[in-house]
C-alpha cells in the first residue's frame, strides 16, 4: 500500500470524523440490556446553583463549570467536513448563564481548534462580569515553533483575540506531564529534569522563559489566576508543587482528574486522585476537576451497577452520582463537564442546584462500584481526542468507545461456549462496522506510535488497537 493510499488528508479526515460521530450516536452493541444513558429534558431552578469561593483570589465560582471541549457540530455547507453549530452553542451558553453557571473552560486545541472562537462569540453577547473564562497554553503538540518563547506568546495572545477579551480569568499551563521533547534529548537531563516527561516540562515552560512572562502578565492584570493542568508521572506533579513550596511561583489553582475510579485506580502513569487532591488541599490551592465522568464511563455502566445506584435515588441520573462525588470534596472550586446536549446541561444544573454532598454510606457505595468496575477489561479512554487526527485515518476514540460499550452490555464473549455467544458475536461485529467505517478501523494501525505520548491516560494505543483487531478477526473466523 503506497503512502497516498495510507494517508488521509485533512478534508477527508473531517468528513470521516463526522460520519463516525454520527454513526456512533445511533449504533453499537445492544442485546436487549438497556443502559442508563438517556436523560430527558427538564426545567431546572434558576437561582439555586452552588458556588465556591477561591481561597487565592476570592472569586465566586459556580460548582458546575462548562467544559467547552465537545461543542455540537453540524455539516459544512460544501460537504467538506464539520463545523461548530454556533446557534446551538449560543443557546447552551445562554441557558447556562441564566441558570447560574459562570465558569467556562476552553483551549486552543479543543474541537479541532474551533472552540475558543465559538466560545468567545457566545460569551461576547453577555456582560463581562457574568462569566469567568479559562483557556490554556497548549504546547504539548510536537512543534518547535509552538514551544519557543515567541510561539508561546503568540498562542497566548491569539487566545485572547479569539475569546474577544482583554484579560483571562484563568490561564493554565496545559497538560503538564504529557508530550514528547522536540528540542531536548537525554543528554540534556540533569539532577532535576531526569526523565523524558520532566524534559518536556523544562522545554515547554522553563527554558523559553514563558512561565516568567506569564507571571508578569498576571502582575499586569491580563491574567487573573495562573495555574496548570496535570496528567503524568508523580515527579512532574511533585516538581510543580515544589515551586509553590519554595515560593518561586504562587499557583492560584490546579486542575486534576478526579472521579471515583481514579481516586484509587488511576490508569497508566497517572497518579491516584487521592494523592493529587491531598497534596493540593494541604497547600490550600483551589482544585478544578476534569473528567468527573471519566469520558462517560461513569454514566455508561453495566446494568447491575446502574440498578444499585438507581435503587438509592430512582429519580436521579447515574451521572449525577459522579458529579456529586467530585464536588463533595471541600478543596474543589469547580467541576468541569463537557455538555453537548441541553438535557445533559439541565441534568447537571439540577444536580448542583443546590449540591447535596455525599454521605459516608454513599461514598462507600461508590468506592465499591469502582472496585467492581475494575473487574472489566475496558480501555481507559476518555475520548479527549488528543490522539487525533491519526495520520492513517484511524478513528481511535470510536474504536475504544465501541469496545467499552460492548463490555458494558455483555457483548464481548470470551468463549464459543459462552451463553448467547452467537447473538453477542453478531452484535459486536455489526456494531463495529456501523460505529466505525472500515477504513478507520483498528486493522489500519501500522504501529507508528505517534499517538501514544499525546494520551493523557497513558494508554498504549497501538497495543490496544492490535488487541481489538485480533479479537474482531477471531470473531469473524469463529463461525
Amino acid at each position: 500500500m503506497n503512502k497516498k493510499n495510507k494517508d488521509i488528508n485533512r478534508r477527508g479526515f473531517l468528513k470521516f470524523i463526522g460520519q463516525g460521530a454520527v454513526a456512533t450516536s445511533f449504533f453499537g452493541c445492544n442485546n436487549g440490556i438497556r443502559l442508563q444513558t438517556g436523560i430527558e429534558k427538564k426545567e431546572v431552578s434558576k437561582d439555586k446553583m452552588t458556588y465556591r469561593t477561591s481561597s487565592t483570589t476570592g472569586d465566586k465560582v459556580s460548582i458546575l463549570g462548562y467544559g467547552c471541549m465537545r461543542w455540537p457540530l453540524k455539516a459544512q455547507s460544501d460537504g467538506s467536513g464539520e463545523e461548530i453549530d454556533q446557534e446551538a452553542v449560543n443557546e447552551l451558553i445562554d441557558y447556562a448563564i441564566e441558570h447560574g453557571i459562570n465558569y467556562f473552560d476552553t483551549a486552543p486545541t479543543y474541537v479541532r481548534g474551533m472552540s475558543e472562537e465559538s466560545t468567545g462569540i457566545a460569551l461576547k453577547r453577555h456582560s463581562r462580569d457574568k462569566f469567568l473564562v479559562a483557556t490554556k497554553l497548549s504546547t504539548h503538540r510536537d512543534s518547535k515553533e509552538l514551544r519557543s518563547r515567541e510561539g508561546s506568546i503568540a498562542l497566548y495572545q491569539e487566545s485572547m483575540r479569539k475569546l474577544q477579551v482583554d484579560y483571562l480569568d484563568y490561564y493554565l499551563l496545559h497538560g503538564c506531564g504529557v508530550g514528547k521533547p522536540v528540542n531536548l534529548s537525554k543528554k540534556d537531563m540533569d539532577e532535576t529534569f531526569d526523565s523524558e516527561s520532566m524534559l518536556v516540562l523544562k522545554e515547554r515552560f522553563f527554558d523559553n522563559g514563558i512561565l516568567d512572562y506569564l507571571i508578569e502578565e498576571r502582575a499586569a492584570g491580563r491574567i487573573r489566576n495562573l495555574g496548570w493542568s496535570f496528567h503524568g508521572e508523580q515527579k512532574v506533579f511533585d516538581y510543580m508543587m515544589s515551586l509553590q513550596d519554595s515560593e518561586l511561583v504562587k499557583w492560584d489553582f490546579v486542575q486534576i482528574q478526579l472521579n471515583y475510579i481514579d481516586w484509587k485506580y488511576a490508569s497508566g502513569w497517572n497518579i491516584n486522585a487521592e494523592y493529587l487532591y491531598e497534596e493540593a488541599a494541604k497547600r490550600d490551592i483551589p482544585i478544578i476537576v476534569m473528567e468527573p465522568l471519566l469520558g462517560g464511563r461513569l454514566s455508561n455502566m453495566i446494568q447491575y451497577l446502574v440498578e444499585r445506584l438507581k435503587k438509592r435515588k430512582p429519580e436521579k441520573s447515574v451521572a449525577s452520582w459522579a458529579f456529586r462525588y467530585a464536588a463533595s470534596f471541600p478543596g474543589v472550586l469547580t467541576v468541569l463537564s463537557g455538555m453537548t446536549y441541553m438535557e445533559h446541561l439541565q441534568d447537571n444544573i439540577d444536580t448542583y442546584s443546590p449540591l447535596e454532598e455525599l454521605s459516608k454510606d454513599e461514598f462507600d457505595l461508590l468506592a465499591d462500584t469502582a472496585k467492581r468496575m475494575m473487574e472489566y477489561s475496558s480501555v481507559p479512554c476518555t475520548a479527549c481526542q488528543y490522539c487525533m487526527p491519526c495520520p492513517y485515518g484511524i478513528d481511535i476514540p470510536s474504536i475504544f468507545s465501541h469496545y467499552n460499550k460492548c463490555i458494558n452490555e455483555g457483548n464481548v464473549p470470551d468463549s464459543t461456549q459462552s451463553e448467547n455467544y452467537i447473538k453477542s458475536r453478531r452484535a459486536f461485529l455489526i456494531g463495529y462496522d456501523r460505529s466505525v467505517p472500515k477504513l478507520r478501523q483498528a486493522s489500519r494501525c501500522i504501529g507508528c506510535d505517534q499517538c501514544t505520548h499525546h494520551c493523557p491516560q497513558a494508554i498504549k494505543i497501538p497495543e490496544q488497537l492490535s488487541r481489538i483487531d485480533r479479537y474482531a478477526e477471531e470473531l469473524k473466523q469463529s463461525v
